[in-house]
C-alpha cells in the first residue's frame, strides 16, 4: 500500500518558503527532503478553530437504521491536499490521509461479491450510520471557534459529522466541512460554470474544453446569477427565505475555512502551482465565495445529469437522410424504427399504468427541418492569440470540448429496491447510487449533517452541501439516477436584418452578445503557453444559438430552450426537504419533495415499511402538434403552453402525469425507460438495455423470496461485470452462426470460446482478485473485435453509408469498457449503455423467423437471409479473431498495446495534484448505498 501522510500532520503542512519554477523530477526530490523536516510543526496549522482528539460519541438516538445502513465513494473523503502532499504522491505515490482509503473496498467487492453475507458488507462499504462512536473518533472542530457547531471526523474514513444548535450554525460547518475537503475543486467548477477556467487553471486543452462545453448552454452574466437566486427565494415562500439564509451561511463557513488555511497555510497546493499563492511569500490570494458561485456550480452539475432532451438538430439530419434513401413514407417508417420511441420491448421502471409524455403527434405541426448540407454548428470562440491560435490548438480545443467529463455525463446511475413483502426481513432493501464518473477528487463528498431541521448523512456535490443531495434520513434512505426525458427543444428562429437579427413575434429583433474573455500563461501545474481567446453566445428569447442553417431557403439560426435554463438554484427546495425530518415522514412526502426538483432524475425511496419512485422535472407542455423530437419555428403557436421568455416559465406536466408509484414489488434503474409512453430524449430504449441486467437478477430474487442486503447487493455486483452483448445479444448470433456446420477452423475456435465464455456467466473478470487478467480473455477480446465489425457488416449495406453515418450519430455502435472510441472514453467505468444492441438483437431474431414485438423495418443481416447473414457474421468473426490484442487494444498514456484489464480499468481521473491507482472495471454506481431500516418514527 502507497506510504501516507495524515490529516493531522501534513494535512496541516503549512506552504514551504521555497518553491522550483517547475516540477522536474529530481527537483521535486530535492523539494520533498526539504519539507519532511519541519512535520512536527504541523499542529500550528488550524488557528482559527478549535481543535481536540476526543469527543463524545454523537446521539443516535434518531437513527432508525438498526447498523443496517451502508454506503461507500470511492477514492476517498480527502480531497484537498497541501503542496507538501502533493509533491510526495508525485514522487513517491504518497497518499494523504483518507484520499484513497475507499478505493480499494470499492474495487474488492469484483472479487469479493460472490461470498458476501450481510455481516462481511462494511468489509466492502462505510457503516453508515448516524454519529461516530467515542473510541473511532479522529478529530473534533470548532470552526472559526463558533460554540454552535461542531465539526467530528472519524477515524475510519474522515467523513464530517456536522453538529449544529442553531441552523445558522450547522450550515456554517457544512460550509466549513466542504472547503475542507474539496475547496480547489469547488474553486475549478465555480470557474467552469463561469466559463473562466483557463484564466484560473491554466490553458490546457483540457481546460479550454470544460469551459468551453457548459459555458456554451449555460451563458450567464452576474446578473443572471443573481436574479436565478431571487426568482428561487421569492417564488418559494418561507422555505426559499430559509435556503437563501442556509446558503449564506454556508458561503460564510467556505470563506472562513479559506481564510483560515490562507493565514495559517494549508490551504490547497494546486494554489501555488497555477501561481495564485506565492511559495516564498504567502502573497496572493483566495477568492472568497458568493452565493452567486453556488448558482455557477449548480449550473454545471445541472447540465452534467439533469438535464435531459436536445438532439434534435441531429435527429432531423437522420430523419432527412432516411427519407432520402427510402422516401418519405417509407424513410420515416424506417427511421421511427430505430428511434424506438415507445418499444414494446423495453424494459421498464414502472411496470404498471402509463405516462404519455413527448409522444409523435398523429399530425405534426410546425416542422422546421434544415435543407440538406445547410447546417453548421455555431462558432463559440474567436480571436484567438498564442497558445490557442492556428488550426492544430482549435481542434484540441474543439475535441476536448466534445469529450469534457464524458465519463460523468455518461455514468448515470442505478437503482435495486425491493418491497418488504419479498424480503427475509419484512423490511424494504435498497441498492442504489449516482453514477458520477471517477474523479480525483470526486465530485460527490461525503457527510452528516445534524441540525434544526436538518438530519441526514450521505453525498452531495461539492461546493453545494449545504444539504445531503443523496443519501438517508433517520428513517428513510433516497437516491436517483438520471432520467433524460425531454426538457430541451430546439426552435427555428428566422433571421431578418443581418445574421444578429431575428424575428420574434413578428418584429426584427437583435439577438443578445454575451462575452468570456480568458487569458492564460504558463505555470507550474499546466505548461501551456500563454494565449486567449473570447467565447461569445448569441442569445434569443429562444435561448442561445447553437447552429445555422436555412430552411426552405430561408436563413435561421436553431436555438436550445431548457426548463432549467435560468433556473439551476430552483431545486434547491426539494433538497432542503429530504433533509428535513419533519417534512418527509413516508413514501408521499419524498414524492412531493422530488416534484420541487427541476432537473431530470427518477427518484427512489426506501423506509422500513414502504418503497416508492418519482420521476422529476420541469416537463413543458408543448403546443398541440409539436413533435418533440424535431426542430420547431419560434412561432407562437409553437411555443410551450404560456410560455414567459422573461422569467423562462411555462405550465408544466403535473405531478399526476410523471410515471410515479408507491410500493411496486421490486423497482429497477439503470437509466432504462422510466415507464409505457413515456419517451425519453436519448436513443436506445429497446429489446436490450443494460436495465435488463438488473432486472433479469432482481426479478429471480424476488421470485425466490427472502431477499436480504447482501442477496440484493450481489446481484447488482453481478450485473456490474456483466458483458451486456455477450450475456444478451451473443447466444442469438451464434445461433445463426451454428445454424450449420462451421468448417472454418478460425470461426470455429472463436465460436468454441465465445460459447465457454457465455456458458461461464459473460463476465469480464479477473481470474482471481488482483491477477490482472480477465477469465475467458480471448473469447472477450475477440467479441471487442468483433461488435463493431459485425454491425457495420450487417446495417450498411441496407441502410447505405450515409444513413448508416447518420443513425451512428444518433446512437454510437458500442461502449464496451475500453472503447475509447465510445461515447464514454476509456478508463470511465461506466459502459453497455448507448449502443446497437437492441438493433442487432431485433434484427438477428427476425432472421431466425422468431416473434419480434417492434421490430425493425426492415431485415438487416444478409438482406434478411439466414444463410447470406451466417456468411455476413462468419466473416467478420474470422476478421476479428485474427486481431492481436495490440490491435484491439492499442495502449494509452496508463496501458501498454495489448493489455486488456488494464485498458478497462478504471481510473481516477486527476481534477487536483493526487493520482490514485486505478482499479479492476466495474460498471456500478461511484456513490452507494445499502440500506435496510429496520423501525419507523
Amino acid at each position: 500500500m502507497p506510504r501516507r501522510t495524515s490529516r493531522t500532520a501534513l494535512d496541516r503542512q503549512r506552504t514551504p518558503g521555497r518553491f522550483p519554477g517547475f516540477l522536474k523530477s529530481a527537483s521535486v526530490c530535492v523539494l520533498i527532503a526539504g519539507l519532511l523536516s519541519p512535520l512536527t510543526q504541523a499542529a500550528a496549522g488550524e488557528a482559527a478553530a478549535v481543535r481536540t482528539t476526543a469527543a463524545a460519541r454523537t446521539t443516535a438516538a434518531n437513527d432508525h437504521c438498526g447498523g443496517q445502513c451502508s454506503d461507500i465513494l470511492p477514492p476517498g473523503q480527502s480531497g484537498n491536499a497541501t503542496l507538501a502532499q502533493i509533491l510526495l504522491n508525485q514522487a513517491f505515490g504518497t497518499q494523504p490521509d483518507h484520499a484513497d482509503d475507499q478505493l480499494a473496498p470499492y474495487g474488492d467487492l469484483a472479487k469479493g461479491y460472490p461470498t458476501l453475507t450481510d455481516s462481511t458488507i462494511n468489509t466492502f462499504f462505510n457503516d453508515a450510520s448516524f454519529g461516530v462512536p467515542a473510541d473511532q473518533v479522529a478529530s473534533t472542530v470548532k470552526p472559526a471557534g463558533r460554540g454552535d457547531v461542531t465539526i467530528v471526523r472519524d477515524k475510519k474514513s474522515g467523513v464530517p459529522h456536522i453538529t449544529g444548535t442553531t441552523r445558522y450554525g450547522t450550515e456554517f460547518g457544512a460550509g466549513y466541512a466542504a472547503a475542507e475537503d474539496r475547496l480547489w475543486l469547488m474553486d475549478v467548477f465555480r470557474h467552469v460554470g463561469r466559463g473562466r477556467l483557463t484564466s484560473f487553471a491554466g490553458g490546457a486543452p483540457s481546460n479550454q474544453g470544460l469551459e468551453q462545453e457548459f459555458w456554451r448552454n449555460a451563458p450567464y452574466s452576474e446578473a443572471d446569477l443573481q436574479a436565478q437566486i431571487d426568482n428561487a427565494v421569492a417564488s418559494a415562500g418561507d422555505r426559499g427565505k430559509q435556503a437563501l439564509a442556509d446558503v449564506n451561511a454556508y458561503v460564510a463557513g467556505i470563506n472562513a475555512y479559506i481564510d483560515a488555511s490562507d493565514s495559517g497555510r494549508y490551504f490547497p497546493g494546486e494554489y501555488v502551482l497555477t501561481g495564485h499563492k506565492d511559495s516564498v511569500t504567502n502573497a496572493g490570494t483566495i477568492d472568497h465565495f458568493k452565493t452567486t458561485d453556488l448558482v455557477a456550480l449548480a449550473s454545471v452539475i445541472g447540465s452534467l445529469f439533469g438535464s435531459g432532451g436536445g438532439g434534435e438538430v441531429n435527429n432531423a439530419l437522420s430523419l432527412l437522410a432516411a427519407q432520402q434513401k427510402y422516401g418519405v413514407t417509407e424513410g420515416t417508417k424506417v427511421w421511427e424504427s430505430f428511434r424506438e420511441r415507445n418499444d414494446p420491448e423495453a424494459v421498464l421502471t414502472v411496470r404498471d399504468g402509463s405516462f404519455p409524455y413527448a409522444s409523435k403527434p398523429a399530425d405534426a405541426q410546425g416542422e422546421a427541418l434544415p435543407d440538406a448540407g445547410s447546417v453548421a454548428q455555431e462558432q463559440l470562440v474567436y480571436d484567438r492569440t498564442g497558445s490557442a491560435a492556428g488550426s492544430t490548438a482549435a481542434t484540441a480545443s474543439t475535441t476536448a470540448a466534445k469529450t469534457a467529463v464524458t465519463s460523468a455525463k455518461r455514468g448515470m446511475s442505478n437503482a435495486l429496491v425491493v418491497s418488504g413483502d419479498h424480503t427475509a426481513s419484512g423490511n424494504p432493501i435498497a441498492v442504489f447510487g449516482p453514477q458520477t464518473g471517477y474523479f480525483a477528487p470526486q465530485l460527490l463528498m461525503l457527510q452528516e449533517i445534524q441540525g434544526p431541521g436538518l438530519s441526514a448523512r450521505g453525498a452531495s456535490f461539492a461546493g453545494l452541501s449545504m444539504y445531503v443531495e443523496l443519501g438517508r434520513g433517520q428513517d428513510y434512505a433516497w437516491s436517483a439516477t438520471t432520467s433524460g426525458q425531454d426538457i430541451i427543444d430546439t426552435y427555428a428562429v428566422e433571421l431578418c436584418q443581418d445574421d444578429y437579427h431575428y424575428l420574434y413575434r413578428g418584429t426584427c429583433t437583435a439577438m443578445e452578445k454575451i462575452e468570456q474573455k480568458n487569458a492564460w500563461k504558463p505555470t507550474t501545474a499546466d505548461g501551456t503557453a500563454a494565449g486567449s481567446y473570447t467565447m461569445r453566445v448569441w442569445r434569443t428569447k429562444y435561448g442561445p444559438v447553437e447552429y445555422r442553417a436555412t430552411v426552405g431557403g430561408k436563413k435561421v439560426a436553431y436555438t436550445t430552450l431548457r426548463t432549467s435554463y435560468l433556473h439551476e438554484a430552483d431545486s434547491i427546495i426539494g433538497f432542503q426537504m429530504l433533509n428535513d425530518p419533519d417534512y418527509v415522514k413516508g413514501p408521499q412526502d419524498f414524492q412531493s419533495a422530488a416534484q420541487h426538483i427541476n432537473y431530470t432524475f427518477n427518484w427512489f425511496y426506501a423506509d422500513s415499511e414502504h418503497t416508492a419512485y418519482y420521476n422529476s422535472g420541469d416537463n413543458p407542455v408543448r403546443a398541440s402538434g409539436v413533435d418533440a423530437e424535431f426542430p420547431v419555428w419560434a412561432q407562437p403557436s409553437y411555443e410551450w403552453r404560456n410560455w414567459n421568455p422573461t422569467t423562462n416559465t411555462a405550465d408544466y406536466t403535473p405531478a399526476s402525469a410523471h410515471p410515479n408509484s408507491i410500493d411496486q414489488d421490486y423497482y429497477i434503474s439503470w437509466n432504462n425507460k422510466q415507464a409505457r409512453e413515456y419517451t425519453t430524449a436519448s436513443w436506445g430504449d429497446g429489446s436490450v438495455h443494460r436495465g435488463n441486467l438488473l432486472d433479469d437478477r432482481v426479478k429471480k430474487l424476488v421470485a425466490a423470496g427472502g431477499v436480504t442486503r447482501a442477496a440484493l447487493t450481489k446481484a447488482m455486483a453481478d450485473a456490474a461485470l456483466a458483458d451486456l452483448r455477450a450475456e444478451d445479444v451473443l447466444p442469438d448470433l451464434l445461433k445463426v452462426v451454428g445454424s450449420s456446420t462451421v468448417t472454418d477452423a478460425t470461426a470455429a475456435a472463436a465460436v468454441s470460446k465465445l460459447q465457454a465464455w457465455v456458458t461461464a456467466g459473460a463476465k469480464r473478470t479477473e481470474t482471481k482478485a488482483g491477477s490482472k487478467t480477465y477469465a475467458d480473455a480471448d473469447a472477450i477480446r475477440v467479441l471487442d473485435a468483433w461488435w463493431p465489425l459485425l454491425v457495420k457488416a450487417e446495417f450498411q449495406p441496407g441502410l447505405g453509408s450515409d444513413l448508416y453515418t447518420a443513425f451512428t450519430a444518433n446512437l454510437p455502435v458500442d461502449e464496451a469498457p475500453s472503447a475509447a472510441h465510445g461515447p464514454t472514453g476509456s478508463h470511465a467505468g461506466s459502459s453497455f449503455q448507448y449502443g446497437w444492441w437492441s438493433y442487432v438483437d431485433k434484427d438477428i431474431r427476425a432472421v431466425l423467423g422468431e416473434s419480434v414485438q417492434g421490430p425493425l423495418a426492415r431485415k438487416y443481416c444478409g438482406g434478411g437471409s439466414l444463410s447470406a447473414c451466417r456468411d455476413v457474421l462468419i466473416s467478420t468473426l474470422k476478421e476479428a479473431a485474427g486481431r492481436t490484442a495490440a490491435q484491439v487494444y492499442p495502449g494509452d498514456d496508463l496501458c501498454a498495446a495489448g493489455n486488456q484489464w488494464c485498458a478497462d480499468s478504471i481510473v481516477q481521473r486527476t481534477l487536483g495534484g493526487i493520482k490514485h491507482s486505478n482499479i479492476s472495471w466495474q460498471n456500478r454506481p461511484t456513490f452507494q448505498q445499502v440500506v435496510e431500516f429496520t423501525s419507523h418514527r
